[in-house]
């Protein structure tokens, strides 16, 4: 395959990776690794290296409107990274000494967790009782803008959340994924967060985990500019698009669509661990 087929394969797939990514919350990472894997023979660490490229660009690029808007808790983000982070960088230690065989079968487990975690109903948790002691140590409780009127609400266990977001930070950085998954059952199941400010503040955490375990695989010489290029370029453009869509586009049934295809994509990740060890 020459170079230039290769880069708009990538471009390609990376494009509709961020699209549905978009779409439906999961991310591109979890297109963007079997496609390189699977269909274009690229060696996990150097598909995990790409994606976490991708993760980087596109929450910041996303985190910033949400930030302006409100509705965003930094200072819930803030504290969190401090866990994602370490996380991360003993996430992507860990990943160079793994056979890349047990990292595609963990990342097909992660993938099929994520899709059932796609059509799960969510529930908002907006209250203002019972809140962390921590919470109000570190002054966490806050409120965000709906339709012009301020919704306050108060945060609940912070150390169970912290624990949660440790292992969501250490998948980031074994996986290459945002583990958005993992970030919504640490603020939205665990700290009780309203569901617009978990995602938001999860999307604005990522790209700082992801920087975190970038600088290890970019001192280990797994970025390839050839790689990462394309599939970031791809999977900004297919975000921004997603973003415009997702207004008009009724996600129920792309929702499940695009479960079933992660959950067949991981179990090839998964058959393909099997088969190599």
């Amino acid at each position: 395959m020459s170079v230039l087929l290769f880069t708009i394969i990538v471009l390609l797939g990376a494009f509709l990776a961020g699209l549905l990514g978009s779409l439906t919350g999961l991310g591109g990472g979890v297109i963007i690794i079997p496609l390189l894997t699977l269909a274009l023979g690229v060696d996990i660490h150097y598909a995990i290296g790409a994606s976490i490229v991708s993760v980087i660009a596109t929450s910041s690029g996303s985190a910033a409107a949400y930030v302006k808007e409100g509705i965003t808790n930094i200072r819930i983000g803030m504290f969190l990274e401090i866990a994602t982070t370490i996380g991360a960088i003993c996430g992507a230690i860990v990943a160079v000494y793994l056979n890349a065989n047990y990292i595609a079968i963990l990342f097909g487990c992660i993938l099929i967790f994520s899709a059932i975690m796609t059509l799960k109903k969510k529930v908002d948790h907006t209250t203002l009782e019972n809140t962390d002691k921590w919470a109000r140590f570190f002054r966490l409780n806050s409120s965000y803008p709906d339709k012009g009127i301020d919704h306050p609400y108060t945060v609940k266990n912070v150390p169970g959340g912290f624990l949660m977001m440790l292992f969501a930070g250490t998948l980031s950085g074994l996986l290459g994924i945002g583990s958005g998954a993992l970030k919504v059952i640490a603020m939205d199941n665990i700290m009780r967060l309203p569901f617009k400010v978990s995602t938001t503040t999860s999307n604005f955490m990522m790209g700082v985990t992801a920087a975190a375990s970038a600088v290890v695989y970019l001192h280990r010489g797994q970025i390839d500019p050839g790689i990462a290029m394309p599939v970031c370029i791809g999977v900004l453009t297919g975000a921004t698009v997603g973003s415009k869509v997702l207004v008009k586009a009724k996600t129920d049934k792309l929702k499940i669509a695009f479960a079933i295809v992660v959950a067949f994509l991981a179990l090839q990740m998964i058959y393909k661990g099997i088969s190599g060890l």
